[in-house]
């Protein structure tokens, strides 16, 4: 799949989906569909116009806005569904103030767009005072299609980005995997932590995060996730080590079952299958352990229950 960072020169025809995509949800999917079977009918390229960073992150910078992808990630899913080619933008002050019009004329036109694939309520232009039925008009002027999807639902509940780190932060794993289509996952290069978790027998694999990722609550989940293209499983803790400080960043730290392998500068992506618990505070290392046994033994019957392996 073409990545192309900035509006290229002489852009092709192409079906443009407007919108962020973070999670690459199950609505988001429908209307990448949508926009592939339009660029299949006329014969054209299938492309997504993307801003990085998300246009949260420099309006809600004080808020620390979290997202559910990175831009890898969601490239990747992209060219999954089969999307042809992705055009990234950045996104600063300067666009922020861009004008709906200017935003058609100076991007939409530029990337030579004949048809245009946008969700109910996708918004653009300075303070996002442009519309799905301005595109229409402005479409109407310019020659070109514009196709809005209206909201998805999944049993009476919209299936947004929002909707999906609420879910995450609460850590309800099965509500999150519902509206994304697949499980949640998280991704990053593992890097060197205290190595306390080998001393207790458990060794793992500590992720170093991208700084704008959503980490969902605190807690013991199952995971799973291909080390060298194999598939394994295991268990994931996000905490602050409790047990041994009394102030900690958080932090994410795997283990694997049944593997011991040297894992470090590796870039690793598991899939969050379900929690199991809130973290905790023990009184001794030999608690904590004692605990992560307990937990080992309802992991690994979560798993022989599970009949879905292709989902990872």
């Amino acid at each position: 799949m073409q990545v192309d960072r900035g509006i290229p020169e002489n852009a092709e025809p192409r079906v443009l989906a407007l919108g962020n995509f973070d999670g690459v949800h199950r609505g988001h999917q429908q209307l990448l569909n949508a926009a592939l079977k339009e660029a299949g009918k006329s014969g054209i390229k299938c492309s997504v116009l993307l801003f990085d960073p998300h246009p949260l992150q420099i309006l809600l910078a004080e808020k620390s806005f979290r997202m559910i992808t990175t831009l890898d990630e969601r490239i990747e899913l992209f060219a999954e569904l089969g999307v042809d080619s992705v055009c990234i933008l950045p996104f600063t002050p300067d666009m922020a103030r861009v004008s709906p019009r200017e935003f058609m004329e100076n991007i939409v036109l530029k990337l030579n767009a004949a048809h245009l694939i946008v969700g109910f309520n996708y918004t653009f232009g300075a303070k996002g005072k442009g519309t799905p039925a301005d595109l229409q008009r402005f479409g109407e002027e310019y020659g070109l299609g514009v196709t809005v999807i209206q909201a998805q639902t999944l049993q009476g509940k919209l299936i947004s980005s929002s909707n999906i780190r609420e879910a995450l932060s609460r850590g309800d794993i099965a509500n999150a995997a519902e509206l994304l289509g697949r499980y949640p996952g998280m991704s990053g290069v593992v890097v060197q932590g205290e190595q306390r978790g080998r001393v207790l027998g458990y060794p793992t694999a500590n992720l170093s995060l991208a700084e704008a990722v959503l980490i969902p609550r605190r807690g013991v989940y199952v995971i799973g996730g291909q080390i060298d293209g194999v598939l394994r499983y295991g268990m994931m803790n996000i905490g602050r080590k409790p047990t041994f400080h009394s102030e900690h960043k958080t932090t994410v730290e795997i283990h694997f079952f049944d593997f011991e392998e040297d894992v470090y500068g590796k870039r690793l992506r598991v899939c969050l299958l379900t929690r199991l618990r809130d973290e905790m505070k023990f009184s001794t290392p030999a608690e904590l352990k004692r605990q992560l046994e307990r937990d080992v033994v309802q992991a690994k019957a979560f798993l022989r229950e599970r009949k879905d392996e292709s989902a990872l």
